[in-house]
């Protein structure tokens, strides 16, 4: 399975350790690659862009909060970035909502951030007809309300 990554300066600490420890997946570093201020609007766009374009299969954002970067990546159609504070979390929002980019903030423990992404990672969508006709509904409305 092939993982995006990307932080702004904020996240790069916990960008480095996720990617040192999930050893059994190939991930691409999408950026910051320093600790020196950026803004994450530019690195969630670009995830977003390579999860939408199936360039990686799912995604993980890092920001101070996880709000910002999940918010840009999310202005990505057919982008369904979460933003999660626990393991439980992290489950649902795979098999509830098959979201495709987990997003956390970067003052998340390491050990912790680590369980949610392989929790994430791991955790297949349910496709139980409710769970698929909520998504449908948002997908719809981005075809929709195309720009």
């Amino acid at each position: 399975m092939k993982v995006g990554i990307a932080c702004d300066h904020r996240g790069y600490e916990l960008k480095e350790y996720l990617k040192q420890n999930l050893k059994n997946y190939e991930i691409i570093d999408y950026g910051t690659t320093t600790t020196e201020s950026v803004d994450y609007p530019d690195y969630g766009i670009l995830l977003g862009e390579k999860v939408s374009t199936k360039t990686v299969d799912l995604g993980i954002a890092i920001c101070g909060s996880g709000i910002g970067i999940s918010i840009a990546c999310n202005k990505v159609k057919g982008v369904r970035c979460a933003k999660v504070s626990n393991k439980k979390e992290a489950e649902y929002t795979r098999n509830d909502n098959d979201a495709n980019i987990i997003a956390l903030s970067s003052e998340t423990n390491k050990q912790e951030a680590l369980e949610m992404v392989k929790i994430f990672l791991t955790t297949p969508f349910s496709k139980e007809e409710r769970h698929q006709r909520r998504i449908d509904k948002i997908t719809n409305y981005e075809v929709e309300h195309e720009c």
